[in-house]
């Protein structure tokens, strides 16, 4: 289990009576709950759940089936109450809760060794480093829709989840020698309370490669071409860029093809769909040509310009960003912790863009709350950048020559 063999007798729990023994065993066992979950990402359109992992003391590992087994409240009704223990808890999640799992309280293993400011969070090193256990992670972005899963993938699950619970016990002697209980606690809740994503606007410019696209006609075969793929991938459960990656529809934005054998000829347009759906992305190019209704530059939204460019189109707000960075790198290093954590870099971004008036410990803390920050990054940032803030407009030139 510790880089020799792997073992093989790790049973998938895929159906209703199995599962039900299975929460009964994990009722009788004790403590914390070891949670964590395989997708299919870069395989397949959903982020569902296509194996669930559970380790409690006193029970053992067991490896769920999701789409087997469909709900599972049942599950829920044990462990709910009980502390979880995951690592990236936020990764998991929304596919948990999509099949009737969701904490009231978690540990999260990789938040913890963050605010403990260890260099490398991944499991494998953390458990390393803390445990002296040495884990497999070749199987991280594997197909986890396949079936039946090979035993090695199952012998790489079980391990996400057999050592969670020792680990947790470490990191969590750690936080009490740094002093930073409250805060990883504060932290803990806030992944839980964290409300679902909404869904983007106009996702279809997140595209990679959207930069590149010129004028408001290529921007609308650009939308065509992403909206015919997303939905094909739906339909088919596939991941989209499996049906055609980016850069073929960057590629067909590009070179606007005259006719669908030109589109078909277009070697950089490829991708398993590519030919087979042709008529599909040349109806899509047809429409983005055709439409009456093409997308402005700039997306919609509330989202800011890249601080590069303040200096030109809001200098002031350049220099308020400018003169806070240094100050938040300073506490963050002081509270040894990434200075990402110490405060959402959006957060202050936001606040320097546009400042409250007046600008005093008490309104930036007032703002920060707004945005979502904890009680202890606002304590920990409030002052340092209204005095940053102040300093600023004091001083627009010496803060707008700060390179940092």
């Amino acid at each position: 289990m510790h880089g020799g063999s792997p073992v093989t007798d790790r049973v998938v729990i895929d159906t209703r009576a199995d599962y039900l023994r299975a929460v009964e065993e994990i009722a009788g066992g004790e403590g914390p709950v070891a949670v964590d979950a395989e997708r299919a990402s870069g395989f397949r359109y959903s982020q569902r759940a296509y194996l669930i992992q559970i380790f409690r003391r006193g029970s053992g590992v067991f490896l769920f089936d999701p789409p087997a087994i469909g709900r599972f409240d049942e599950l829920q009704a044990v462990i709910g109450s009980e502390e979880w223990v995951l690592h990236a808890a936020s990764q998991d999640l929304a596919c948990l809760r999509e099949v009737g799992l969701d904490p009231s309280t978690v540990f999260d293993t990789e938040l913890a060794a963050r605010l403990l400011g260890l260099p490398r969070v991944g499991l494998g090193t953390v458990v390393e480093e803390k445990l002296g256990i040495v884990l497999r992670k070749e199987h991280s972005a594997a197909d986890w829709s396949t079936r039946p899963l090979p035993d090695s993938w199952l012998e790489y699950a079980a391990l996400d989840v057999e050592f969670l619970v020792d680990l947790r016990d470490v990191l969590a002697d750690d936080l009490v020698a740094a002093d930073k209980v409250e805060i990883a606690r504060q932290e803990f809740d806030a992944t839980v309370a964290r409300p679902e994503k909404a869904p983007r606007v106009d996702p279809w410019r997140r595209l990679s490669g959207i930069h590149s696209v010129r004028g408001g006609r290529g921007l609308a075969i650009a939308r065509e071409l992403w909206e015919s793929r997303d939905a094909l991938a739906r339909e088919r459960d596939v991941a989209p860029g499996r049906l055609i990656p980016d850069t073929s529809i960057v590629a067909a934005v590009r070179t606007q093809p005259t006719s669908m054998n030109a589109l078909a000829a277009q070697k950089d347009f490829s991708g398993r769909a590519s030919r087979s759906e042709i008529d599909r992305w040349w109806a899509a190019i047809e429409r983005g040509r055709t439409t009456t209704d093409p997308p402005v530059a700039r997306g919609t939204g509330e989202t800011l310009p890249p601080p590069r460019s303040w200096a030109d189109r809001n200098p002031e707000a350049d220099a308020r960003l400018k003169a806070a960075r240094p100050l938040l790198i300073a506490r963050a290093e002081e509270m040894q912790l990434p200075v990402e954590n110490l405060l959402t870099p959006e957060f202050l971004r936001r606040l320097a863009w546009i400042p409250p008036e007046p600008t005093t410990p008490e309104t930036i803390s007032e703002v920060l709350e707004q945005l979502g920050a904890r009680p202890w990054q606002i304590d920990a940032t409030a002052q340092s950048i209204a005095e940053a803030f102040v300093a600023a407009h004091q001083t627009p030139v010496a803060a707008e020559s700060d390179e940092s």
